[in-house]
């Protein structure tokens, strides 16, 4: 896809991934809508990469319904915004759980519903999904890694409808990210390794799986591996997983 003078969506605009994922897109002479809950940070980042701001909270309705209205006209959607928590399944509120499947799984759900019939009617375009490598199942993450483990399944069943329209599908699958992610969650990273990478990082790995129309992205990408032994062997994974974290 060619992503100058596309416009482009980015949803969790204000910070970390997202506000990378807009000054990338800037960059590469993309138009921009910003959709995020923060409003300064929002207005700062849309004030570096000349896009315009959309302040919108997905765990509302109304916050949904205006951004879907925004993202009718956009080439490019990027569906960012998440939340996570840390800590033991059962010391998990009921209402964290129900906020982070709506923010991670059902908003990027009906958001590509409402874009999905422009997109295949002009024939082009393209979703992203910022998923996390948690989709393969992290420990004390219980809820966070399955809202990522179904955005990734719904992005692929996603890509399989759209094969003959023309339609692109990119999956992003991070790991350990230098944003304030972790402490947003709860708890702070405070792991020697894997060593987090830079948000500009999966940024740019992002922006390059769209313009060469790649079905997953991992970053950094020596996590395809653990995703290959994820899939062939999953009792190995889970004995390394247990080890290594």
């Amino acid at each position: 896809m060619r992503l100058d003078g596309c416009t482009a969506l980015v949803t969790g605009a204000s910070g970390g991934i997202g506000a990378a994922t807009a000054e990338a897109l800037a960059r590469r002479g993309a138009r921009l809508v910003l959709a995020g809950r923060d409003r300064e940070r929002l207005a700062a980042v849309a004030a570096r990469t000349g896009g315009v701001p959309l302040a919108a909270d997905l765990l509302t309705p109304e916050g949904v319904a205006a951004v879907s209205a925004a993202a009718a006209a956009a080439d490019l959607l990027v569906f960012n915004a998440g939340g996570g928590w840390a800590g033991t399944l059962d010391s998990m509120p009921t209402e964290r759980i129900s906020e982070l499947v709506a923010l991670n799984l059902t908003a990027p759900m009906q958001l590509t519903r409402s874009v999905l019939p422009a997109l295949r009617r002009r024939s082009a375009g393209h979703l992203v999904f910022v998923a996390s490598v948690a989709a393969l199942g992290v420990a004390e993450e219980a809820v966070y890694s399955a809202t990522k483990s179904g955005l990734r399944a719904f992005a692929d069943a996603v890509r399989l409808e759209v094969a003959d329209d023309r339609v692109g599908v990119t999956t992003v699958l991070p790991g350990v990210v230098d944003t304030p992610f972790f402490d947003a969650r709860g708890r702070p990273y405070d792991r020697r390794r894997p060593r987090p990478v830079p948000a500009a990082a999966v940024a740019a790995a992002l922006v390059r799986g769209v313009e060469r129309d790649r079905p997953e992205v991992f970053v950094p990408r020596w996590l395809t591996v653990a995703s290959r032994v994820h899939g062939a062997l999953p009792a190995g994974y889970a004995r390394l997983a247990r080890r290594f974290g």
